[in-house]
């Protein structure tokens, strides 16, 4: 890809993903369109369908969360993780429908769980043999929870309870 078609291409991803937080997935792709500076064409030729331009900002956005693993504490990793699924929430039906394959399911899981892995094995503080699945598994349950805005500060307490759970 030229480096102007990858730039435009990036900026209607983080467009995307702006409006798709703020007005979710229904929102007019003419306007991300018109945001990210860009024809309706430009969108359309990356990304053909609605469900294409909601799976591209997901993927982006996982890739975002577990390059984050290389820097920082695995508790921070822990809060930006369930902010990142409160955003994901919001991606709802148009997700479901895009993400269909249990491989593409299999894959982030896998993609979440390596993540988890290296930040568990680069903290000196944490219990060995923690299982990154159940690491895993823990903060879905803890994002149910913090699905409800008013009860984000109740999950940032549990990830509180978590990370002493996890120390050795």
């Amino acid at each position: 890809m030229r480096a102007d078609a990858q730039e435009n291409h990036d900026r209607v991803l983080r467009v995307a993903a702006q409006a798709f937080e703020r007005d979710g997935t229904g929102t007019s792709l003419k306007a991300i369109a018109r945001e990210a500076g860009v024809g309706i064409g430009t969108v359309y030729r990356r990304f053909p369908t609605r469900e294409a331009l909601v799976e591209a900002v997901y993927r982006q956005e996982v890739d975002r969360l577990c390059a984050s693993a290389s820097s920082g504490t695995l508790r921070a990793w822990m809060e930006r993780f369930v902010d990142f699924m409160a955003t994901k929430r919001g991606l709802g039906e148009t997700l479901r429908a895009a993400l269909t394959s249990p491989e593409e399911k299999q894959q982030t899981r896998d993609q979440l769980r390596s993540a988890i892995a290296s930040l568990l094995a680069s903290d000196p503080s944490v219990r060995p043999g923690i299982d990154p699945n159940d690491l895993l598994m823990s903060l879905g349950g803890i994002t149910l929870i913090a699905a409800e805005e008013r009860q984000r500060e109740l999950a940032s307490r549990l990830l509180d309870l978590l990370t002493e759970g996890l120390q050795e």
